[in-house]
């Protein structure tokens, strides 16, 4: 079996770049054994002083879209500008086996063999939004390793788009020209969030199509309320095949970069993600600790038949068992 690395290896091996002990980082991160969390939690602290100099991309979409194929592209792009870039890729798991199809590494071949990238899947788990529980922690330690850039994509547009844009600067919305905002599940309330619009697969006999898309996504967003950070939404054509585009996509982040630290929006914007992420450790916390009172659960076992066959409302229960893990803990 191999051995786990102390706190002050792993640190170190962060900090110089290593993608190998990154790797064993992010893993402990994501490892549900308590001894694990507690090693993960001092190491993520330690490293805080050395994270929030890159910038962080989301990108979503729904399959088919592209995204890996963009992400290759648009990575390569960034590393020929010097950049380090570090690509989070969430991977659907299945409710059955919890496993993740891991795909995006051999996907991305030429982005994962280059020395200035790093590439880590990760499953999604159960959570909503298409991100991983563990992501805000693998990103900041992609930071602390120095990556100038970290991608977060995304399973697809799903049930909680706010889980992506509340941990990253910029939010990027992949989207096909010549299908119906019905097949591509877009809903005005993604539009309204995404700080860019990109028509991927933007060549070939695409191109018209792609054109047309992009003037009557423009036309849409100007009838969106003003944004509190004073922002409307980018919209640009791009193709991972021919490249064309890539390069105005990056410098549309730049120039949002630009004007939200300008704005005082950028730090703001972090400070409240911050705030978040601390209410959902908190509520996730709390949830392990009352799903592993040992009173709740045979409390629930009572119940749980009456519960299923329709006797007794959920609600009802739930405030029970609510009462009943508070009460030991309340002052005597």
């Amino acid at each position: 079996m191999k051995k786990r690395l102390d706190l002050e290896s792993l640190r170190e091996g962060v900090l110089s770049g290593s993608r190998v002990l990154l790797s064993q980082a992010i893993t402990l991160v994501e490892s549900a054994l308590e001894s694990d969390q507690k090693l993960a939690a001092e190491l993520v602290q330690s490293l805080m002083a050395h994270t929030g100099k890159s910038i962080r991309i989301g990108i979503t979409g729904v399959p088919g879209v592209g995204k890996s194929t963009f992400i290759e592209a648009f990575g390569m792009l960034l590393l020929r500008q010097g950049k380090k870039v570090a690509v989070l890729t969430i991977d659907p798991s299945s409710q059955l086996s919890k496993g993740s199809i891991l795909g995006d590494k051999t996907r991305m071949e030429r982005l994962a063999a280059d020395k200035q990238a790093f590439i880590r899947p990760s499953p999604s788990g159960t959570t909503l939004g298409g991100v991983s529980g563990k992501t805000r922690e693998a990103m900041l330690l992609c930071e602390a390793a120095g990556f100038d850039v970290v991608l977060v994509e995304t399973v697809g547009v799903g049930q909680s788009e706010t889980a992506v844009k509340n941990m990253v600067d910029y939010f990027l919305l992949l989207m096909l020209a010549g299908a119906g905002d019905e097949l591509q599940g877009i809903k005005r309330g993604i539009m309204e969030m995404a700080d860019a619009l990109v028509i991927h697969k933007a060549d070939g006999e695409n191109l018209d199509e792609a054109k047309k898309a992009k003037a009557n996504y423009q036309n849409a967003l100007h009838l969106f309320p003003a944004s509190q950070k004073d922002w409307t939404p980018r919209i640009a054509l791009a193709s991972s095949m021919t490249g064309s585009g890539l390069e105005e996509v990056w410098e549309q982040v730049l120039l949002y970069e630009a004007k939200m630290k300008g704005n005082g929006f950028w730090e703001s914007n972090r400070a409240a993600q911050r705030l978040s992420w601390l209410d959902e450790q908190i509520q996730f916390l709390l949830g392990q600790a009352f799903s592993k009172d040992p009173r709740v659960s045979q409390s629930l076992e009572e119940y749980v038949e009456k519960i299923r066959s329709g006797a007794l409302n959920p609600g009802t229960l739930a405030k029970k068992l609510v009462s009943l893990f508070l009460s030991k803990r309340s002052p005597r």
